[in-house]
């Protein structure tokens, strides 16, 4: 039978609750930790018999239990709201976390309990396994903050290759130009919209909140400072150049569109992620350049997604031979590693590095020539 340790000045007691998973908890006192030792076996018992229910289970040693779904309620309240990917976490909550952890003590998740839980998502991609880890790894921590839990464990998340090569894009100057070509068929503002983000990689929130007050044209530059819920997904602004091919079009734009945004809606307001610009128009824009969706089980995937002319003017600024660092400033990337996965793309790449270790071949040579004197 299981009894009380001295550990660190203080009593330990270990059980094992009724899913198996080993529990701990320390004492000023022997009796308490006897005392609390006899109450939950009695419990773990009771629940295994059917004679307790798990919720009825509210305090450990006079404090509080709150389960995983009663933290997921106040994260929602009090903290999701300050997240621009609300929308993809509270996917993850739906889908993934709540079902499992819902109804778990938050005492209770452990490594072995979330080993658990991953083997669950073994089918899925190793991005999307890190997405849900860190959504929970969130949660664990706004419990540590709110002191329900005294240390969050540790959750090793899979290895991510940020620097895939695995996006979509339009691979040529060829399929650029029949893409625009096909967009000025759909209509002038989604040519210059369409125009604009291939020449700036400026991504879907931030086009959508440009105002030409953003706009340098002595200096040819764009402040971006903005997107759909406010500032950009850095919480940074940055200055992004008016490349030459872009720059008669935009002025041409800007004597046709008098509204302070420039690219309103119909209502002269802002464009939220759903517009049709970036979805059903640009689709068609595809439909009418040959560029055919494939149809995956019930999905049907495009050759790029709005998104993809970011990726395109990414890639094309680097086969142009820009360079990297600038590329960084101007998508907005904090981490290098992220720009990283266009540099593949560069011409000239490694050109300056091909010699870089001559000085092996000297030495190569130097005991050529001592042989052939031996000789």
């Amino acid at each position: 039978m299981a009894k009380p340790t001295k550990h660190y000045g203080k009593w330990r007691i270990r059980w094992s609750d009724e899913r198996g998973c080993r529990k701990s908890e320390s004492f000023d006192s022997k009796e308490d930790a006897d005392f609390y030792l006899k109450k939950y076996e009695v419990e773990v018992e009771e629940i295994k018999r059917g004679i307790r229910k798990r919720n009825s289970l509210q305090l450990s040693a006079g404090k509080k239990r709150y389960t995983f779904n009663q933290t997921t309620e106040y994260w929602l309240k009090k903290k999701a709201h300050t997240k621009r990917s609300l929308k993809d976490d509270v996917s993850i909550l739906r889908k993934h976390l709540s079902p499992f952890f819902g109804e778990y003590y938050l005492e209770e998740i452990g490594v072995e309990t979330v080993d658990k839980f991953q083997i669950r998502l073994n089918s899925l991609k190793p991005k999307t396994v890190s997405n849900i880890l860190t959504l929970l790894i969130s949660i664990l921590n706004l419990a540590k903050e709110l002191e329900w839990i005294e240390k969050v464990p540790a959750i090793k998340k899979p290895k991510v290759d940020i620097c895939s090569t695995d996006y979509k894009y339009l691979k040529t100057s060829g399929e650029v130009t029949n893409f625009l070509r096909s967009a000025k068929q759909v209509g002038e503002y989604n040519y210059t919209l369409y125009l604009m983000a291939l020449s700036t990689g400026l991504r879907q929130g931030e086009l959508a909140a440009l105002v030409w007050s953003d706009i340098d044209f002595p200096n040819q530059v764009i402040r971006v400072n903005k997107s759909f819920r406010g500032p950009t997904k850095s919480g940074r602004s940055r200055v992004v150049p008016i490349l030459d091919n872009l720059l008669n079009d935009l002025k041409a734009w800007r004597l046709k569109n008098p509204s302070s945004l420039i690219f309103p809606n119909q209502k002269g307001n802002m464009h939220s992620p759903g517009a049709r610009v970036f979805k059903q128009h640009f689709k068609e824009t595809l439909g009418i350049a040959g560029f055919e969706s494939k149809k995956i089980g019930r999905k049907e995937v495009h050759y790029i997604t709005f998104h993809g002319l970011r990726h395109t003017f990414a890639s094309h600024w680097m086969m142009n031979g820009g360079d990297i660092f600038k590329l960084q400033k101007i998508l907005g990337h904090q981490d290098i590693s992220i720009t990283m996965r266009y540099a593949h793309l560069s011409p000239n790449a490694f050109q300056s590095d091909l010699n870089r270790f001559d000085c092996f071949s000297a030495v190569s040579t130097l005991d050529n020539l001592i042989s052939l004197q031996k000789k």
